[in-house]
């Protein structure tokens, strides 16, 4: 009786946490479709009128938003992809492969999780400037090429595949390069959706790095673009939280596609 009342409880403490995340998305939602008068308005309602559709076909002559949308996509894109590629490189050398240092090295690895991203700003701005990159897509993909994080879960996850199938993939001829590839990475994509979806998310809501790096407007991410609604003497509510709901659509699309893997990626991680 007690573990029932006790999980009834719980259940209910998790809705609470739940409605309180969810109800300013939806009032968002709900106010893309609102007039500024509406939104700023002071009534007894919570949620303002839905009366029109003037946002959302707005967005785009207010601002160039697709190509800043396009931007965002290709460098979470790109970067995610290079991101998983690399951590679970670093994942298969420090699991699979046998040599000196390497403890070392994986601990090395593991201490870059724990210096604050801000302390390296600086230094990172001075590299980008003396290699000439400043201002274009190459300032923003090259610093995040190898993710401290993802070569530890990966290393993890890795460590759950048995030496055995190793083994006995080089007796049958295999090298590192084909067992990498056509054994390891399979069995690993639980954990690589995880990842995946941290390095996405982290990268499409990125603001200070490409607010630094990109000068040019038309090369410009979504998340610095939406700054441009904020005019001189107003702010157009309306059209901000439309691009905005626009802008979670990506984000709601790549955490249900990979959502089952997901779950099972941290479950295992969280294990080890």
């Amino acid at each position: 009786m007690k573990n029932t009342v006790a999980k009834i409880a719980f259940n209910i403490i998790l809705i609470l946490f739940a409605l309180v995340t969810v109800i300013p998305f939806v009032w968002m939602f709900i106010s893309s479709f609102a007039t500024n008068g509406d939104i700023v308005s002071i009534s007894d309602n919570l949620f303002p009128k839905p009366s029109t559709l003037d946002n959302y076909r707005n967005i785009q002559t207010t601002f160039n938003f697709m190509r800043f949308f396009s931007n965002s996509l290709f460098i979470s894109v790109v970067k995610t992809g290079i991101v998983l590629y690399t951590s679970a490189v670093g994942g298969y050398i420090f699991s699979k492969l046998r040599y000196r240092g390497r403890k070392f090295l994986f601990g090395m690895i593991l201490s870059t999780m724990m210096i604050p991203w801000a302390v390296t700003i600086i230094p990172q701005y001075e590299m980008m400037v003396n290699f000439g990159l400043l201002d274009s897509y190459w300032a923003l993909i090259l610093p995040g090429l190898v993710n401290g994080f993802g070569v530890f879960m990966l290393k993890q996850s890795m460590d759950d595949i048995p030496d055995e199938i190793i083994e006995a993939a080089k007796v049958d001829g295999a090298g590192d390069f084909r067992i990498f590839h056509q054994i390891v990475l399979p069995l690993s994509r639980n954990a690589l959706s995880a990842i995946g979806i941290f390095v996405f998310l982290w990268n499409w809501e990125d603001y200070l790095w490409p607010f630094l790096m990109i000068n040019t407007q038309e090369k410009q991410v979504l998340a610095v673009g939406l700054k441009l609604f904020n005019g001189q003497y107003g702010t157009d509510y309306g059209g901000l939280f439309a691009a905005t709901t626009v802008a979670i659509v990506p984000v709601l699309v790549v955490y249900i596609f990979f959502q089952k893997r997901f779950i099972e990626g941290l479950a295992a991680g969280s294990g080890k």
